[in-house]
């Protein structure tokens, strides 16, 4: 069995302690490191890499769910709360799972074994969303909410962050690689048109083409995008060209 790295964020000293506790009968999670709050542990995720985070949701001044769109989509999440009303909006962000305090030693060993399945049989296996699937992300104005993955009309590199523009022209910071969201867009509406640009097609609003250079306008977006000769053929192939014409 391969050890898993772990990551404890819980702004209770006492609460880490009880969960370090209760996670000792179980030696292959490795424990690399604790936070207190959502900065700490991205600078925990960004030393040790974990695969796994044991996430508190109310943190001081600040939530778990805050956490997660600044992290790899990847990394396996498994709340540890003391309430309840937020499991519904936890699976919605494909948590591993949802564990209440005080955590009960059954439970956890339930939760436990279902990420080293899950490890065992599905280690290739990367993360598709459902093109009515939905993410949790902050927008400009400090407010966070769940979007659907529908509601996205362009992704663009930001340094190791990408920023996601929705249809009605809000955007969003995210800690994922353009490579990352490539891997988990739906393929049948997402397309990648440049090193620096996934777009909806279902936003196209049309094409240009002038000498060997394209550009597609998206719908409700005044700047055009422009469209390496990697990807051009793909906008002539398929689904895509129906919705150009």
């Amino acid at each position: 069995m391969t050890n898993i790295r772990a990551i404890i964020v819980d702004d209770e000293r006492l609460a880490r302690v009880n969960l370090k506790k209760l996670l000792e009968p179980y030696p292959a999670i490795e424990i690399v490191g604790e936070a207190d709050s959502c900065k700490k542990a991205v600078e925990m995720i960004n030393l040790y890499k974990p695969q796994l985070i044991f996430l508190d949701i109310q943190l001081s001044g600040e939530t778990g769910f805050d956490l997660l769109e600044m992290i790899d989509s990847s990394i396996g999440i498994i709340f540890v709360t003391a309430y309840d009303e937020y499991a519904l909006r936890a699976f919605d962000v494909n948590a591993s799972d949802y564990l209440l305090k005080p955590v009960n030693p059954e439970r956890l060993k339930v939760s436990v074994e279902r990420i080293f399945n899950r490890e065992d049989g599905h280690k290739s296996v990367a993360k598709v969303y459902e093109y009515t699937d939905s993410i949790y992300v902050r927008f400009n104005n400090s407010t966070s909410k769940f979007i659907k993955i529908s509601s996205i009309s362009l992704i663009e590199p930001v340094g190791n962050y990408s920023k996601i523009v929705t249809i009605d022209g809000r955007h969003s910071l995210v800690l994922k690689t353009l490579k990352q969201w490539q891997k988990e867009l739906p393929p049948d509406r997402f397309l990648r048109i440049h090193r620096s640009a996934i777009i909806n097609i279902e936003q196209i609003d049309h094409l240009e083409k002038q000498a060997n250079i394209h550009r597609i306008f998206l719908v409700n977006r005044i700047e055009p995008l422009e469209v390496s000769r990697r990807f051009a053929s793909k906008l002539h192939s398929g689904k895509t060209a129906n919705h150009i014409m």
